[in-house]
């Protein structure tokens, strides 16, 4: 995160005179005077969780306040809170609880309302990956900083920008929620769009799982399955390899043969990622 600047010219300097303030230092501002963070990651707020939080603030109030930094005249401008900001408006509450900060920066703005999000209702990994491809683009961070900023393992914060490589088609049925992240990342292995978009139909209509769709897209990408790989794995096998994917946030494989002889194959997608998985390695 950016470091924390203080105040400075104090609260007066921020505040307009008659606002009330308490002790923990959360001020009343008028929902009519807090614009919405241009820089809002979430694309769009689930209607049913919006509709479960209104019904909260109505019977107990705004509980966690937003957080704003002053505007222009009496404006303020949301940097964490907006779904907090969108039911206070849909329960027609005239004021809210906030924390005014000092002007934040563009980067702070981003920032402060990705990490807010991420850490109370996740974001879908398509809006985190737009998101971190601005940290990326705009200010320059690395897969690196990006992921101490937020609080992810570089290998999560690499693997969701590999998903805005796939089809317009594939991402928009992973934010719609059609198909899970693991089914978006085994995609990535089809180059051709329309090769994507065929594998996607059989997963929708048939109700592949995530390995499943894995092996269509083995045989469709031409890669051949040898003998010892078509020996039915174990239960315990299964769990190894699906822990081997979670320690390494990429795709692994085990493969081994009757006689007990076999291979792990770990993917990689970027010199970055391949970077990563170096270092973890050869760091064991």
């Amino acid at each position: 995160m950016a470091k924390k600047r203080g105040l400075g010219r104090g609260l007066d300097a921020l505040i307009p005179a008659g606002t009330a303030i308490n002790a923990r230092g959360v001020s009343e501002i008028p929902v009519s005077a807090i614009m919405r963070n241009p820089r809002q990651p979430r694309s769009k707020i689930d209607p049913a969780q919006l509709a479960e939080l209104a019904d909260s603030i109505r019977e107990h109030g705004v509980i966690q306040p937003l957080i704003v930094t002053r505007s222009k005249g009496d404006k303020y401008l949301l940097i964490a809170g907006e779904r907090r900001l969108q039911a206070a408006k849909k329960v027609g509450l005239r004021v809210v609880p906030t924390v005014v900060r000092e002007a934040a920066t563009n980067r702070e703005l981003l920032e402060l309302a990705l990490v807010e999000n991420i850490q109370r209702t996740d974001l879908n990994p398509l809006e985190s990956a737009v998101a971190f491809q601005t940290l990326a683009d705009e200010f320059d961070l690395s897969h690196d900083e990006i992921a101490q900023r937020v609080g992810k393992q570089r290998t999560t914060v690499s693997n969701r920008l590999r998903l805005l490589k796939l089809s317009k088609q594939v991402q928009q049925a992973l934010s719609r929620g059609e198909i899970s992240e693991g089914h978006a990342r085994a995609l990535l292995g089809l180059r051709r769009a329309q090769a994507q978009l065929a594998v996607l139909e059989t997963i929708k209509k048939n109700g592949l799982n995530v390995r499943q769709t894995e092996e269509l897209v083995r045989k469709m990408s031409g890669e051949k399955t040898s003998r010892a790989a078509a020996v039915q794995q174990s239960p315990e096998e299964k769990d190894l390899e699906s822990r081997f994917r979670d320690s390494m946030g990429t795709k692994v494989n085990l493969k081994r043969s009757k006689e007990g002889k076999g291979t792990i194959v770990i993917h990689f997608y970027s010199d970055e990622e391949l970077e990563t998985l170096s270092e973890r390695l050869l760091d064991l």
